[in-house]
């Protein structure tokens, strides 16, 4: 199979100057253009033009005709309307009648026009006068008459040549609407391998036994099987779904034809049939390969889905798609890998073995994974003594790799602007603070009294999160507004958990019920502050009654296993698989456990009372408070001393 690689790089490099030389011939068809623009005006200058005489005088005709009465005037030429002739003695004329610039202008040759309405008694006063009489024959004009004729041609033809021109340009190719837009990466542009993914290690392992058959893919074929044909990234955004697929063509060394779904898709029909047709027939000339195709979603979602049927041409599209893919012959070593945040709303046509075999999940990173990717992005970046990657990795859990990437990225941007030599751990948590909870609201205008509310509020998810034993240990509380939220206490989880017991969940509901619970306490009212706290605290008991089993009525039961639908038509005909009083026993239910909840805050901020008010002060002066404040604020060392 190297042979075929070796050649289709050979033509590849030939079709790869072609754009090099297309360069050098622009300006030179350019030149060509403009040249037959402006001859036309010189030709007609120096050819029928005689450049003007400096000495010539211009003389009105009835001038001209007292200059002959008087016999001043010795010989005349006539050229067409035209009459130039010499005089005996020199005539001075105003500055207006001449072409000079002299208030009076003096001269011999001169130069008049006959009137449009003609003079037939012009030759019989010339006679009369012994004037010598020369005519200058009419001039041959066919070239100027061919060059004002063919102007508007060339003018059009230059015209097109231009606008052809912008149309072969990427993004304009009108004539080539059919032809497939994939990107080709090979192992001499920036090769990618497995060294540069931190984490997935699961993922990598799966994927180096598609490595393995495209380098040797004889050893698989001679037992008599075959390597999947497709593989599909599964995974939330930014997780590195596209990076993993090229670090498989990387560990290969073949070429990588990237493309994502939304390019097959054009307002033309068949456009994106006839792009899919060309992207595997460029993939079967440079095999072994691999085909990436990133966002399969929006080209690969089931048919017929929805109310009135589904999208034709996107349809024929993914027809041809599983075409091409259930056509591969065994020795045509072709991988197609693809991407996608939504797999359930694939055909399962997509799914099925001998298109995309096997599904791989690309999960977000692990503590030890969000280390490695951080050591990764932090290549080349200075940073201080005191930084701590580990730390950071710690503080953000949930985070992608793409988030991690830009966290180092905005913390660098923030210490340039304070024209700082390296990047230091203030950076980092700025930069972390600014991604999970927006910018810093500036000119915001709080009275005391708003600001106390605040502090309270905040306060009181602190003191119940550094209390509570199963409660994630609490990280820093600030009532500073960044974004939406006009304070925000963070809460760090010390290990990376799989598994959520029931007391973890009813502590968590007791955090968030915490900032109305200090409200109610201190100034018997509630407050706005708490929509996005009762908001996560219902959907979460909805989710333990629903879901995980977690209440008392129903322990057994999961009444929401149903997965949700995107499609319209799915979610109009979808039913309940339980009924009305069922529904009204599943509200009871989650009430009564969201009602225990701040029940159980209020009585542990009661408990509390004098620490709340400590770290309600403290944040009213400070603004801000790390973990380790409040703990000692409250006599606390560390959560386990705490009690429930």
């Amino acid at each position: 199979m190297q042979p075929n690689y070796q050649n289709y790089q050979q033509q590849k490099q030939q079709k790869d100057q072609e754009p090099e030389e297309q360069p050098r011939r622009r300006p030179f068809w350019r030149m060509v253009f403009w040249l037959l623009l402006i001859l036309p005006l010189v030709l007609y200058y120096f050819w029928l033009s005689d450049g003007g005489d400096a000495n010539r005088i211009e003389l009105d005709y009835s001038r001209f005709r007292q200059q002959v009465v008087a016999e001043n005037v010795t010989a005349v030429t006539f050229d067409n309307m035209e009459i130039r002739g010499e005089l005996i003695e020199p005539v001075t004329v105003p500055a207006a009648d001449a072409a000079g610039d002299a208030a009076t202008v003096t001269g011999t040759e001169f130069i008049t026009h006959i009137p449009s309405v003609g003079d037939d008694s012009l030759l019989a006063l010339l006679e009369e006068n012994e004037v010598t009489v020369t005519a200058v024959p009419p001039a041959d004009n066919t070239l100027w008459a061919i060059l004002i004729n063919i102007l508007p041609f060339l003018l059009l033809i230059g015209l097109g040549y231009f606008f052809i021109s912008r149309m072969r340009q990427p993004g304009q190719q009108i004539f080539s609407m059919g032809q497939s837009r994939a990107r080709l990466y090979d192992d001499e542009q920036e090769p990618i391998t497995f060294s540069d993914v931190a984490g997935l290690e699961g993922a990598k392992t799966e994927l180096e036994e598609i490595v393995a058959y495209l380098k040797s893919p004889e050893r698989v074929q001679r037992l008599g099987g075959q390597a999947p044909k497709g593989i599909l990234l599964v995974g939330p955004p930014g997780t590195g779904k596209t990076l993993l697929a090229r670090a498989v063509a990387g560990e290969a060394g073949v070429p990588f034809f990237s493309i994502t779904g939304s390019d097959f898709m054009e307002m033309f029909v068949g456009v994106g049939a006839s792009r899919v047709r060309g992207l595997f027939d460029d993939a079967r000339k440079a095999a072994p390969c691999i085909i990436f195709i990133d966002e399969l979603d929006s080209i690969g979602r089931r048919r017929g889905a929805g109310l009135g049927g589904g999208h034709d041409e996107r349809e024929q599209t993914l027809n041809q798609m599983l075409s091409e893919m259930d056509g591969f012959e065994p020795t045509e070593n072709v991988v197609v890998m693809a991407a996608t945040n939504r797999p359930d709303i694939l055909d399962p046509a997509l799914l099925r073995p001998g298109r995309f075999d096997r599904q791989i999940t690309v999960n977000l990173p692990t503590l030890s994974a969000r280390k490695e990717i951080l050591e990764i992005h932090a290549r080349g970046k200075p940073f201080a003594p005191d930084v701590d990657l580990h730390e950071l990795a710690r503080g953000t859990p949930g985070f992608s790799g793409a988030d991690l990437e830009n966290i180092l990225n905005e913390a660098a941007l923030l210490a340039a602007r304070q024209e700082k030599d390296a990047i230091e751990r203030t950076d980092l948590e700025e930069a972390r603070d600014k991604i999970l909870m927006g910018l810093e609201r500036e000119g915001l205008a709080l009275t005391e009294k708003e600001r106390e509310m605040i502090a309270y509020h905040e306060a009181g998810h602190a003191v119940i999160a550094a209390v509570l034993p199963h409660a994630d240990p609490i990280h820093k509380v600030t009532i500073v507004p960044r974004g939406k939220a006009m304070g925000v206490t963070q809460q760090l989880p010390e290990r990376e958990k799989y598994i959520y017991p029931r007391e973890y969940m009813l502590d968590r509901l007791a955090v968030m019920m915490g900032g109305r619970a200090a409200e109610n306490m201190k100034f018997s009212t509630a407050t706005s502050g708490a929509e996005n706290d009762l908001k996560q605290a219902t959907q979460l008991a909805r989710r333990m009654v629903l879901d995980w089993g977690m209440s008392d009525r129903f322990g057994f039961m999961a009444l929401g296993s149903r997965s949700q639908q995107v499609f319209l038509g799915e979610e109009i005909t979808r039913g309940r698989d339980y009924s009305e009083t069922t529904a009204r026993e599943v509200d009871e239910a989650i009430m009564s456990i969201l009602d225990a909840a701040f029940n159980r805050a209020e009585e542990t901020l009661q408990t509390y009372r004098d620490g709340l008010a400590a770290v309600a002060n403290a944040l009213m002066e400070k603004e801000e408070m790390l973990g380790e404040e409040v703990l000692a604020l409250l006599e606390l060392d560390s959560v386990a001393t705490a009690v429930s």
